[in-house]
Protein backbone atom coordinates (compact mmCIF):
# COMPACT_ATOMS: atom_id res chain seq x y z
CA UNK A 1 0.00 0.00 0.00
CA UNK A 2 2.91 2.46 -0.66
CA UNK A 3 2.36 6.08 -2.10
CA UNK A 4 3.88 6.39 -5.41
CA UNK A 5 5.81 9.90 -5.87
CA UNK A 6 4.98 11.14 -9.45
CA UNK A 7 6.83 14.55 -8.94
CA UNK A 8 9.25 15.86 -6.52
CA UNK A 9 6.79 15.99 -3.53
CA UNK A 10 3.32 15.08 -5.25
CA UNK A 11 2.41 11.60 -4.83
CA UNK A 12 -0.12 8.68 -5.79
CA UNK A 13 -2.20 7.57 -3.46
CA UNK A 14 -4.75 5.89 -5.11
CA UNK A 15 -7.16 2.68 -5.54
CA UNK A 16 -6.95 -0.02 -7.50
CA UNK A 17 -9.88 -1.76 -8.08
CA UNK A 18 -9.85 -5.34 -9.58
CA UNK A 19 -13.68 -5.98 -9.24
CA UNK A 20 -15.54 -2.82 -10.45
CA UNK A 21 -16.85 -3.62 -14.11
CA UNK A 22 -19.68 -1.89 -14.51
CA UNK A 23 -20.05 2.17 -14.49
CA UNK A 24 -24.13 3.10 -14.85
CA UNK A 25 -24.45 0.62 -17.89
CA UNK A 26 -20.67 0.68 -19.12
CA UNK A 27 -18.89 -2.35 -18.73
CA UNK A 28 -15.13 -1.36 -19.08
CA UNK A 29 -12.40 -3.37 -18.80
CA UNK A 30 -12.53 -7.36 -17.72
CA UNK A 31 -9.62 -6.47 -15.02
CA UNK A 32 -11.51 -3.67 -13.40
CA UNK A 33 -10.66 0.17 -12.82
CA UNK A 34 -8.46 2.34 -10.56
CA UNK A 35 -9.83 5.67 -8.62
CA UNK A 36 -6.81 7.66 -8.89
CA UNK A 37 -6.13 10.72 -5.52
CA UNK A 38 -2.91 12.48 -5.14
CA UNK A 39 -1.21 14.27 -1.95
CA UNK A 40 1.33 17.05 -2.30
CA UNK A 41 3.51 17.64 0.29
CA UNK A 42 3.88 21.58 1.30
CA UNK A 43 3.70 24.08 4.14
CA UNK A 44 -0.02 23.00 3.31
CA UNK A 45 -0.37 19.68 2.44
CA UNK A 46 -3.43 19.15 0.54
CA UNK A 47 -5.28 16.02 -1.13
CA UNK A 48 -6.29 16.37 -4.28
CA UNK A 49 -9.10 14.17 -4.84
CA UNK A 50 -10.35 10.72 -3.01
CA UNK A 51 -11.86 7.73 -3.73
CA UNK A 52 -14.75 5.06 -4.02
CA UNK A 53 -17.26 4.22 -1.48
CA UNK A 54 -15.31 1.89 1.00
CA UNK A 55 -11.58 2.63 -0.66
CA UNK A 56 -11.23 5.29 1.68
CA UNK A 57 -8.42 2.88 4.23
CA UNK A 58 -6.32 1.82 0.97
CA UNK A 59 -6.04 5.58 0.64
CA UNK A 60 -5.65 6.00 3.78
CA UNK A 61 -2.85 3.89 4.42
CA UNK A 62 -1.07 4.98 1.48
CA UNK A 63 -0.91 8.71 2.50
CA UNK A 64 -0.25 7.51 5.77
CA UNK A 65 3.45 5.92 4.25
CA UNK A 66 4.23 9.72 3.46
CA UNK A 67 2.44 11.96 6.14
CA UNK A 68 0.03 10.86 8.97
CA UNK A 69 -3.72 12.18 7.42
CA UNK A 70 -3.84 14.40 10.78
CA UNK A 71 -1.71 16.79 9.33
CA UNK A 72 -3.71 17.47 5.91
CA UNK A 73 -4.19 21.29 5.56
CA UNK A 74 -6.70 21.04 2.29
CA UNK A 75 -8.71 18.85 0.22
CA UNK A 76 -9.42 19.84 -3.28
CA UNK A 77 -12.47 18.25 -4.75
CA UNK A 78 -12.53 18.33 -8.45
CA UNK A 79 -15.73 15.77 -8.51
CA UNK A 80 -18.54 14.78 -6.76
CA UNK A 81 -19.39 11.57 -8.56
CA UNK A 82 -19.29 8.93 -6.07
CA UNK A 83 -16.44 6.97 -7.41
CA UNK A 84 -14.49 9.81 -6.44
CA UNK A 85 -16.08 11.28 -3.67
CA UNK A 86 -17.58 8.57 -2.30
CA UNK A 87 -15.79 8.38 1.11
CA UNK A 88 -15.40 12.12 1.82
CA UNK A 89 -16.52 11.58 4.89
CA UNK A 90 -14.39 9.32 6.35
CA UNK A 91 -11.11 11.34 4.62
CA UNK A 92 -12.74 14.16 6.15
CA UNK A 93 -13.21 12.93 9.63
CA UNK A 94 -9.32 11.35 9.42
CA UNK A 95 -7.46 14.06 8.19
CA UNK A 96 -9.76 17.12 9.15
CA UNK A 97 -8.91 19.27 6.68
CA UNK A 98 -9.41 23.52 7.58
CA UNK A 99 -10.09 24.15 3.61
CA UNK A 100 -12.08 21.93 1.64
CA UNK A 101 -11.71 23.79 -1.71
CA UNK A 102 -14.76 22.87 -5.03
CA UNK A 103 -16.52 24.24 -7.73
CA UNK A 104 -19.54 26.11 -7.05
CA UNK A 105 -22.09 23.76 -8.58
CA UNK A 106 -19.94 21.22 -6.68
CA UNK A 107 -21.09 23.03 -3.56
CA UNK A 108 -24.51 21.75 -4.62
CA UNK A 109 -23.89 18.69 -5.56
CA UNK A 110 -22.50 18.09 -2.37
CA UNK A 111 -24.84 18.88 -0.38
CA UNK A 112 -27.21 16.46 -2.11
CA UNK A 113 -25.16 13.81 -1.66
CA UNK A 114 -24.10 14.40 1.79
CA UNK A 115 -26.89 16.70 3.26
CA UNK A 116 -26.35 17.26 7.45
CA UNK A 117 -22.93 15.56 7.01
CA UNK A 118 -20.95 18.40 5.87
CA UNK A 119 -22.83 21.26 8.06
CA UNK A 120 -19.40 21.52 9.56
CA UNK A 121 -17.29 20.64 6.63
CA UNK A 122 -15.20 24.00 5.82
CA UNK A 123 -16.16 23.91 2.30
CA UNK A 124 -14.88 27.28 0.20
CA UNK A 125 -16.12 27.44 -3.81
CA UNK A 126 -13.78 28.39 -5.99
CA UNK A 127 -14.40 29.97 -9.30
CA UNK A 128 -12.15 29.66 -12.54
CA UNK A 129 -9.05 31.07 -12.49
CA UNK A 130 -8.73 31.71 -8.99
CA UNK A 131 -5.49 29.97 -6.97
CA UNK A 132 -4.38 29.40 -3.84
CA UNK A 133 -0.81 28.57 -2.58
CA UNK A 134 0.69 25.60 -0.67
CA UNK A 135 4.05 27.61 -0.04
CA UNK A 136 6.01 25.86 -2.66
CA UNK A 137 3.55 24.84 -4.82
CA UNK A 138 0.22 26.96 -6.47
CA UNK A 139 -2.76 25.46 -7.53
CA UNK A 140 -4.69 27.03 -10.07
CA UNK A 141 -8.73 25.80 -10.21
CA UNK A 142 -10.33 25.95 -13.80
CA UNK A 143 -14.17 24.95 -13.80
CA UNK A 144 -14.76 22.25 -16.82
CA UNK A 145 -18.68 22.12 -16.48
CA UNK A 146 -20.40 18.79 -18.14
CA UNK A 147 -17.46 17.05 -18.52
CA UNK A 148 -18.62 15.76 -17.58
CA UNK A 149 -20.51 16.82 -14.95
CA UNK A 150 -21.87 20.34 -14.04
CA UNK A 151 -19.80 20.40 -10.74
CA UNK A 152 -16.31 19.40 -12.80
CA UNK A 153 -13.04 21.11 -12.81
CA UNK A 154 -9.51 20.76 -13.05
CA UNK A 155 -6.77 21.27 -11.00
CA UNK A 156 -3.22 23.07 -12.26
CA UNK A 157 0.21 22.99 -10.46
CA UNK A 158 2.13 25.68 -12.25
CA UNK A 159 5.56 24.54 -10.28
CA UNK A 160 5.45 20.63 -11.16
CA UNK A 161 3.65 21.50 -14.08
CA UNK A 162 0.81 18.51 -13.45
CA UNK A 163 -2.97 18.92 -14.66
CA UNK A 164 -4.88 16.87 -11.92
CA UNK A 165 -7.24 16.63 -14.62
CA UNK A 166 -10.63 14.40 -12.88
CA UNK A 167 -12.62 12.50 -15.22
CA UNK A 168 -10.76 14.00 -18.53
CA UNK A 169 -8.22 11.93 -20.19
CA UNK A 170 -8.81 8.45 -17.95
CA UNK A 171 -9.18 5.36 -18.94
CA UNK A 172 -10.49 2.43 -17.49
CA UNK A 173 -7.15 -0.07 -16.50
CA UNK A 174 -6.68 -1.72 -12.93
CA UNK A 175 -3.01 -2.18 -13.28
CA UNK A 176 0.37 -1.94 -11.12
CA UNK A 177 1.64 0.59 -13.87
CA UNK A 178 0.83 3.97 -13.01
CA UNK A 179 2.20 5.93 -16.40
CA UNK A 180 0.47 5.78 -19.90
CA UNK A 181 3.79 4.76 -21.54
CA UNK A 182 4.11 1.47 -19.38
CA UNK A 183 1.49 0.21 -21.50
CA UNK A 184 0.88 -1.39 -24.87
CA UNK A 185 0.50 1.64 -26.89
CA UNK A 186 -2.75 -0.04 -29.23
CA UNK A 187 -4.79 -1.30 -26.15
CA UNK A 188 -3.87 2.21 -24.52
CA UNK A 189 -5.68 4.06 -27.55
CA UNK A 190 -8.68 1.48 -27.65
CA UNK A 191 -9.34 2.31 -23.76
CA UNK A 192 -9.08 5.85 -24.12
CA UNK A 193 -11.78 5.39 -26.84
CA UNK A 194 -13.70 2.70 -24.94
CA UNK A 195 -13.79 5.61 -21.93
CA UNK A 196 -14.71 8.69 -23.88
CA UNK A 197 -17.01 7.42 -26.36
CA UNK A 198 -18.92 5.70 -23.94
CA UNK A 199 -19.07 8.60 -21.02
CA UNK A 200 -17.87 11.86 -22.05
CA UNK A 201 -19.22 11.73 -26.06
CA UNK A 202 -22.46 14.06 -25.31
CA UNK A 203 -19.94 16.53 -23.87
CA UNK A 204 -18.28 16.59 -26.58
CA UNK A 205 -18.74 20.47 -27.30
CA UNK A 206 -17.72 21.15 -23.74
CA UNK A 207 -14.27 19.17 -24.66
CA UNK A 208 -13.20 21.21 -27.54
CA UNK A 209 -14.38 24.35 -25.32
CA UNK A 210 -12.08 22.86 -22.52
CA UNK A 211 -9.01 21.71 -25.16
CA UNK A 212 -7.45 25.45 -25.48
CA UNK A 213 -7.73 25.90 -21.57
CA UNK A 214 -5.77 22.79 -21.62
CA UNK A 215 -3.86 23.98 -24.40
CA UNK A 216 -2.37 27.22 -22.84
CA UNK A 217 -0.85 25.86 -20.14
CA UNK A 218 2.31 24.46 -19.78
CA UNK A 219 1.86 20.80 -19.37
CA UNK A 220 4.08 17.86 -18.14
CA UNK A 221 2.00 15.60 -16.74
CA UNK A 222 -1.88 14.86 -16.63
CA UNK A 223 -2.66 12.96 -13.71
CA UNK A 224 -6.71 11.89 -14.45
CA UNK A 225 -9.03 10.21 -12.05
CA UNK A 226 -9.07 6.79 -13.64
CA UNK A 227 -6.46 4.59 -15.20
CA UNK A 228 -2.69 5.77 -16.21
CA UNK A 229 -0.98 9.23 -15.27
CA UNK A 230 -0.18 10.44 -19.27
CA UNK A 231 3.74 12.17 -19.24
CA UNK A 232 6.56 13.66 -21.34
CA UNK A 233 5.18 13.64 -25.40
CA UNK A 234 2.15 11.33 -24.13
CA UNK A 235 0.42 14.53 -22.79
CA UNK A 236 -0.27 16.22 -26.33
CA UNK A 237 -0.66 12.60 -27.74
CA UNK A 238 -3.97 12.53 -25.22
CA UNK A 239 -4.82 16.41 -25.92
CA UNK A 240 -5.30 15.81 -29.97
CA UNK A 241 -6.94 12.33 -29.93
CA UNK A 242 -9.40 14.26 -27.72
CA UNK A 243 -9.71 16.62 -30.37
CA UNK A 244 -10.16 14.05 -32.34
CA UNK A 245 -12.76 12.14 -31.11
CA UNK A 246 -14.57 15.49 -30.08
CA UNK A 247 -14.95 16.38 -33.72
CA UNK A 248 -16.10 13.20 -34.82
CA UNK A 249 -15.38 14.01 -38.43
CA UNK A 250 -16.56 11.35 -41.02
CA UNK A 251 -14.45 8.36 -40.65
CA UNK A 252 -15.20 5.43 -43.59
CA UNK A 253 -15.95 2.07 -41.48
CA UNK A 254 -19.19 0.66 -40.49
CA UNK A 255 -20.25 -1.26 -37.96
CA UNK A 256 -23.12 -3.77 -38.27
CA UNK A 257 -24.96 -5.02 -34.84
CA UNK A 258 -27.61 -7.58 -35.62
CA UNK A 259 -29.64 -10.35 -33.30
CA UNK A 260 -31.11 -13.10 -34.89
CA UNK A 261 -33.36 -16.45 -33.51
CA UNK A 262 -32.58 -19.06 -36.51
CA UNK A 263 -29.95 -17.46 -38.44
CA UNK A 264 -31.76 -15.77 -41.01
CA UNK A 265 -31.07 -12.14 -40.08
CA UNK A 266 -27.70 -13.15 -39.26
CA UNK A 267 -26.92 -14.30 -43.03
CA UNK A 268 -29.02 -10.96 -44.11
CA UNK A 269 -25.84 -9.13 -41.82
CA UNK A 270 -23.32 -10.73 -43.24
CA UNK A 271 -24.75 -9.71 -47.15
CA UNK A 272 -24.98 -6.55 -45.80
CA UNK A 273 -21.32 -6.80 -44.16
CA UNK A 274 -20.16 -7.81 -47.93
CA UNK A 275 -21.53 -5.47 -49.69
CA UNK A 276 -20.03 -2.45 -47.25
CA UNK A 277 -16.37 -4.14 -47.75
CA UNK A 278 -16.93 -4.77 -51.47
CA UNK A 279 -17.63 -1.23 -51.94
CA UNK A 280 -14.59 0.42 -50.32
CA UNK A 281 -15.69 0.74 -46.42
CA UNK A 282 -14.57 -1.33 -43.60
CA UNK A 283 -17.23 -3.11 -41.23
CA UNK A 284 -17.67 -4.44 -38.32
CA UNK A 285 -20.21 -7.04 -37.29
CA UNK A 286 -21.46 -7.64 -33.71
CA UNK A 287 -24.00 -9.75 -32.45
CA UNK A 288 -26.17 -7.81 -30.19
CA UNK A 289 -26.50 -11.26 -27.95
CA UNK A 290 -22.99 -11.45 -27.50
CA UNK A 291 -21.71 -8.21 -27.50
CA UNK A 292 -22.36 -6.09 -24.51
CA UNK A 293 -24.05 -2.43 -25.96
CA UNK A 294 -20.61 -0.46 -24.38
CA UNK A 295 -18.70 -2.66 -26.70
CA UNK A 296 -20.86 -1.81 -29.81
CA UNK A 297 -20.57 1.76 -28.66
CA UNK A 298 -16.45 1.74 -28.74
CA UNK A 299 -16.89 -0.16 -31.99
CA UNK A 300 -18.34 3.51 -33.23
CA UNK A 301 -15.34 5.42 -31.95
CA UNK A 302 -14.12 4.52 -35.85
CA UNK A 303 -17.33 4.41 -38.10
CA UNK A 304 -19.92 6.65 -39.21
CA UNK A 305 -22.52 4.49 -40.42
CA UNK A 306 -24.55 1.97 -38.76
CA UNK A 307 -26.75 -0.62 -39.88
CA UNK A 308 -28.77 -2.77 -37.74
CA UNK A 309 -30.95 -5.94 -37.93
CA UNK A 310 -33.72 -7.54 -35.65
CA UNK A 311 -35.86 -10.31 -36.42
CA UNK A 312 -39.59 -9.38 -36.03
CA UNK A 313 -40.32 -10.52 -31.99
CA UNK A 314 -43.91 -10.29 -30.50
CA UNK A 315 -44.68 -7.49 -33.76
CA UNK A 316 -41.07 -5.34 -32.35
CA UNK A 317 -37.92 -5.54 -31.93
CA UNK A 318 -35.35 -8.13 -30.10
CA UNK A 319 -35.05 -6.88 -26.63
CA UNK A 320 -30.88 -7.41 -26.94
CA UNK A 321 -31.38 -4.65 -30.26
CA UNK A 322 -33.54 -2.40 -28.17
CA UNK A 323 -31.29 -2.26 -25.64
CA UNK A 324 -27.96 -1.46 -27.35
CA UNK A 325 -30.38 1.44 -29.73
CA UNK A 326 -31.60 3.04 -26.44
CA UNK A 327 -27.82 3.40 -25.05
CA UNK A 328 -26.38 4.40 -28.30
CA UNK A 329 -28.98 7.37 -29.12
CA UNK A 330 -28.60 8.67 -25.57
CA UNK A 331 -24.81 8.97 -25.80
CA UNK A 332 -25.06 10.81 -29.27
CA UNK A 333 -22.52 9.51 -31.65
CA UNK A 334 -22.65 11.23 -35.12
CA UNK A 335 -23.61 8.45 -37.61
CA UNK A 336 -24.07 9.97 -41.11
CA UNK A 337 -25.57 6.36 -42.64
CA UNK A 338 -27.99 3.80 -41.86
CA UNK A 339 -29.14 0.60 -42.72
CA UNK A 340 -32.04 -1.54 -41.52
CA UNK A 341 -32.80 -5.02 -42.45
CA UNK A 342 -34.67 -8.04 -40.59
CA UNK A 343 -36.12 -11.20 -41.00
CA UNK A 344 -39.83 -12.25 -40.36
CA UNK A 345 -42.53 -15.54 -40.37
CA UNK A 346 -45.92 -13.75 -40.77
CA UNK A 347 -46.24 -10.03 -39.34
CA UNK A 348 -42.63 -8.85 -40.29
CA UNK A 349 -42.52 -4.93 -38.37
CA UNK A 350 -39.22 -5.05 -37.01
CA UNK A 351 -37.35 -3.61 -40.31
CA UNK A 352 -39.33 -0.57 -40.27
CA UNK A 353 -39.34 0.12 -36.39
CA UNK A 354 -35.45 -0.04 -36.74
CA UNK A 355 -35.58 2.26 -39.87
CA UNK A 356 -37.37 4.83 -38.04
CA UNK A 357 -35.72 4.94 -34.99
CA UNK A 358 -32.26 5.38 -36.72
CA UNK A 359 -34.44 7.85 -38.70
CA UNK A 360 -35.59 9.42 -35.23
CA UNK A 361 -31.31 10.04 -34.54
CA UNK A 362 -31.38 12.46 -38.09
CA UNK A 363 -28.99 9.12 -39.89
CA UNK A 364 -29.68 9.86 -43.38
CA UNK A 365 -31.15 6.14 -44.66
CA UNK A 366 -29.94 5.86 -48.53
CA UNK A 367 -32.00 2.44 -48.99
CA UNK A 368 -35.30 1.07 -48.12
CA UNK A 369 -35.00 -1.20 -45.18
CA UNK A 370 -34.58 -4.83 -45.97
CA UNK A 371 -37.37 -6.86 -45.01
CA UNK A 372 -37.56 -11.44 -45.65
CA UNK A 373 -39.94 -13.99 -45.02
CA UNK A 374 -38.56 -16.87 -43.52
CA UNK A 375 -34.81 -18.53 -44.47
CA UNK A 376 -33.64 -15.33 -46.81
CA UNK A 377 -33.00 -17.10 -50.85
CA UNK A 378 -30.47 -16.05 -52.58
CA UNK A 379 -32.48 -12.69 -54.14
CA UNK A 380 -32.97 -11.79 -50.42
CA UNK A 381 -29.33 -12.14 -50.34
CA UNK A 382 -28.99 -9.90 -52.91
CA UNK A 383 -30.92 -7.05 -51.46
CA UNK A 384 -29.06 -7.06 -48.49
CA UNK A 385 -25.88 -7.00 -50.23
CA UNK A 386 -27.32 -4.03 -52.15
CA UNK A 387 -28.11 -2.37 -48.80
CA UNK A 388 -24.50 -2.64 -47.93
CA UNK A 389 -23.72 -0.96 -51.21
CA UNK A 390 -25.65 1.63 -50.96
CA UNK A 391 -24.49 2.56 -47.48
CA UNK A 392 -20.95 2.47 -48.75
CA UNK A 393 -21.66 4.90 -51.44
CA UNK A 394 -23.47 7.34 -49.24
CA UNK A 395 -20.60 7.20 -46.84
CA UNK A 396 -17.96 7.77 -48.78
CA UNK A 397 -19.68 10.96 -50.63
CA UNK A 398 -19.29 12.30 -47.14
CA UNK A 399 -16.10 11.04 -46.49
CA UNK A 400 -15.10 13.58 -49.64
CA UNK A 401 -17.08 16.12 -48.57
Amino acid sequence: MNAVEIAKDTYWIGCVDYDHHDFHGYSQSPEGTTYNAYFIRDEKNTLIDTVSIGKSNTMLCRLAHVIEPAKIDYLVVNHVEQDHAGCLPEIIAACKPEKIFCSTMALKSMEGHFGKQMQDWPVVAVKSGESISLGKHTLVFQETRMLHWPDSMVTYCPETKILFSQDAFGQNIASSERYADEWEHGDLVHRVKEYYFNIVLPYSPQVLKALPVVGSLDIEMIAPDHGLIWRGSMCKEIVDLYRTMAEQKPRKRAVIVYDTMWSSTERLAYAVCSGLEENGVPATLLSAKKNHHSAIMTALADASALAVGSPTHNNGVLPYIMSALTYIKGLRPKILVGGAFGSYGWSGESPKILQQYLTDMNIEMPAEPVRVQWRPKHEDLIKAHQLGKSMAEALKAKCQD
